[in-house]
């Protein structure tokens, strides 16, 4: 999927590196010039025509390609087959994010550039959540990765990274029976460094089984003012997030702000009055975010929009017809034991010969898609007419 490596694309990068010029001032000069080469042969007074291009910028600009350090990107780009870069005007860029205000015009990618077409839904929260909210966050994230969703967060410590981990844990148990977990790192540095750095094992796991995602340069540090632009980036391609512990003033409230801006759907994990980490996602219920206890009622939201669950396409079917495309066959096999008598875990294991990681994930699948009841004692039953 990439392009070319051209002298357009070559301008573009080093545009994309001039200092001052965001996606707005970019949007203007392609605009102005009709490219970004041209950009770069303009003279001082055609370019101090073109709005919110600053006059620091314009200095640059006039200083040529050589000025950008660009072949940082051209070198980064050519050092692994994994390596990739796209921009806003391609077919492949991700259509939910061309859809925000101010896009980025550029995308560098480093692994499994597919995901970037797949449904996505965010999870974010505290850096430095409670042990209750790293295993909420990590059971979201396995339970909803287990239903074909691709998990997106920002790669930091703490709730991020516990989603990232919940997503993996159902590709590592499930790759042989053909099922993926799959997630979306989205950095605020460029992708030469890993920020954190004790996140560089796990970043290291994204770029092999998931993808990791930049607008940045590569080179750019962990600075301040990026990462509310890396936290756009993460609703932006995200059709809902998921906020799972947060302070009234955290990084996740602006991810959460933008996914409202941007017209996407935000849930909110609720907690005591008295817990900090629960004030913000309580501000998110009070303006409006939906309250979640379970992964299923994030599910109800966002399954049907899967398209293997359109009710559009399936309006004409079964009920269970809409949701049978979407069943894998060991999950058939499962629905099957299961039967519509109440049955225990051990039982399920005795009839299908799976493993207890695997039983877990495709319960977990079947739950969430309504075909089971899960009932108290850990027992399960297939739920009429499915």
């Amino acid at each position: 999927m990439e392009i070319p490596i051209d002298d357009e694309l070559i301008a573009q990068l080093a545009l994309n590196r001039v200092s001052g010029i965001g996606s707005l001032a970019f949007s203007n000069l392609l605009q102005s010039f009709g490219s970004a080469s041209a950009v770069f042969s303009a003279n001082r007074q055609q370019l101090s025509r073109v709005p919110d291009v600053t006059v620091e910028s314009i200095d640059i600009l006039l200083r040529g390609l050589e000025a950008t350090n660009v072949e940082q990107d051209l070198l980064w780009l050519n050092l692994d087959s994994g390596h990739h870069i796209i921009t806003l005007k391609q077919v492949d860029y991700p259509s939910r994010l061309a859809q925000i205000h101010r896009p980025p015009p550029v995308l560098f990618l480093k692994g499994d550039v597919s995901l970037l077409q797949t449904v996505q839904l965010a999870i974010v929260g505290s850096r430095n959540p409670t042990p209750a909210g790293i295993d909420n966050a990590r059971a979201f994230a396995r339970n909803l990765a287990a239903t074909g969703l691709t998990i997106t967060s920002g790669l930091a410590t703490g709730i991020d990274g516990a989603a990232h981990r919940g997503a993996l844990d159902v590709n590592m148990s499930g790759k042989k029976n053909g099922r993926m977990g799959r997630t979306i790192a989205v950095a605020a540095t460029g992708l030469d460094r890993i920020y954190p750095s004790r996140h560089r094992d796990l970043a290291y796991d994204i770029a092999e089984n998931g993808l990791l995602v930049s607008e940045f340069p590569v080179g750019t540090g962990p600075l301040r003012e990026n990462f509310p632009r890396r936290n756009r980036l993460i609703s932006g391609m995200s059709l809902g997030t998921l906020v799972v512990e947060a302070a009234v003033k955290s990084g996740s409230l602006i991810t959460a702000r933008y996914a409202m801006e941007q017209g996407r759907e935000v849930f909110a994990i609720p907690g005591s009055i008295h817990s900090p980490l629960s004030k913000g996602c309580h501000w998110l219920i009070q303006q409006g975010a939906k309250l979640v206890e379970t992964a299923e009622d994030i599910a109800e939201e966002i399954l049907p929009l899967l398209p293997a669950l359109d009710e559009e396409k399936n309006e004409n079917h079964p009920d269970n017809a809409r949701y049978a495309s979407n069943i894998s066959k060991e999950g058939r096999l499962l629905l099957d034991a299961i039967g519509f008598d109440p049955v225990s875990l051990d039982i399920l294991l005795s009839r299908t010969g799976f493993a207890i990681d695997d039983l877990s994930v495709l319960l977990s699948q079947l739950e969430l898609q309504k075909m089971i009841d899960v009932l108290p004692g850990g027992r399960y039953m297939r739920k009429a007419n499915r």
